[in-house]
């Protein structure tokens, strides 16, 4: 059994909303779970109101039992980096966790990250979501190097991830573990329940389209997918669930021009963490079509629930998803998407498929997970 350590997280957490923060709040659970010692550092300031996307960058409601959660961060101003930095380096944790997702967050957490390893104790470890962002902008190949250069090691959910790795530090430790499940959404909910809570028609079968809408994640594709007339056959409807964090007109329009009003429930809205089985209770299958992707938490909410689903062959999403094993793994065409669609419906797969995760959903554990990060510290040389 590996010895307990002092570990120190610095990513979005309490009272942040969203994946990453629900995710590292997790997995601070399980490193308590494990015996070591843990807290959370989260911003004081994210994202500048200017640049966030959506409504609000905060959840409603208590924060979690039994975390140790502290603001301290501030994206944006040097000052608190340097701040930050010489506090964490005087508290000497064993390791320290950074979530890296976006190269906007890498002057102030590679300063970090720089200071603190200076204390030649302790270790800095990168949990990355990405490292060659979705969405690129200019310097982002610059930020992202300042970030790469801080840090002592690698903890990647995808291959892709751990591909990208190369173009920054050839030789740094690295591990790659999947993606755990997101075990703490609650438990199932009845599909008939589900579909009675949200309003929905009892009798008619659901698609789920689930998490904020980039336009990456290819919603257009479904939604051309979904008009494909075989469809027409079965008593299916498409339920797009989560926050437009890109224009929404573009959809819209879409869907007036394929004549999909009355075949597309749009909740375009944050659903808050409670409401989650609801959506996913209610769908027959998880759809993500996107254009691009490194690995993707809604998978994960997916397997909790036992949900089949349809994935891209982009990024890490086919890793994760057997094809005609517990869903499909489809090109991110609408061609392509639209017959996987109708191949569920009219051979009848939803059973099988879920009979097959039952057994799949074992591989991704948030054990897994701590052993990567106590395998990539043990390689660490201070």
């Amino acid at each position: 059994m590996t010895s307990s350590k002092t570990i120190k997280i610095i990513g979005p957490a309490y009272p942040y909303r969203g994946g990453l923060a629900s995710y590292n709040e997790r997995l601070a659970k399980e490193f308590l779970t494990q015996g070591h010692q843990v807290d959370i550092e989260t911003f004081t300031i994210q994202y500048p109101n200017l640049l966030f996307p959506g409504k609000t960058q905060y959840v409603d409601g208590p924060a979690p039992d039994n975390l140790k959660i502290k603001r301290t961060v501030n994206s944006v101003n040097p000052l608190n980096w340097v701040t930050v930095g010489k506090r964490i380096k005087k508290e000497k944790p064993d390791i320290l966790m950074i979530r890296y997702w976006l190269p906007f967050m890498a002057p102030a957490l590679g300063t970090i990250c720089r200071i603190v390893r200076s204390n030649k104790h302790t270790k800095v470890i990168c949990l990355a979501d990405n490292i060659i962002p979705h969405e690129k902008r200019p310097g982002d190949q610059q930020l992202t190097s300042y970030f790469m250069n801080s840090i002592d090691g690698m903890v990647a959910m995808s291959q892709s991830v751990l591909d990208d790795i190369d173009q920054f530090r050839t030789s740094l430790p690295r591990a790659l573990c999947p993606h755990p499940l997101y075990d703490n959404y609650g438990q199932k909910t009845d599909i008939h329940e589900a579909k009675s809570l949200l309003g929905l028609e009892r009798s008619t079968n659901y698609l789920l389209f689930f998490g904020f809408i980039r336009d990456y994640k290819g919603l257009d594709l479904l939604l051309e997918a979904f008009a494909d007339d075989r469809l027409k056959d079965f008593t299916v409807k498409l339920i797009v669930a989560g926050e437009f964090y890109t224009k929404p007109e573009p959809y819209l329009e879409l869907i007036n021009k394929l004549q999909l009003n009355d075949r597309v429930v749009l909740k375009t809205e944050f659903i808050p963490e409670k409401h989650v089985t609801r959506y996913f209770g209610a769908c027959d299958m998880v759809v993500q079509p996107y254009k691009s992707a490194t690995q993707s938490g809604v998978t994960q909410i997916g397997y909790h629930f036992e949900k089949p689903m349809l994935v891209t062959n982009v990024g890490g999403l086919a890793e994760i998803i057997p094809d005609k094993v517990i869903g499909y793994v489809t090109e991110p065409n609408k061609e392509s998407i639209a017959d996987a669609l109708v191949d569920f419906y009219a051979n009848n797969r939803k059973s099988t498929f879920e009979k097959n995760i039952l057994e799949e959903k074992k591989k991704f554990s948030w054990e897994k997970m701590v052993e990567a990060f106590m395998q990539i510290e043990s390689e660490i040389k201070t």
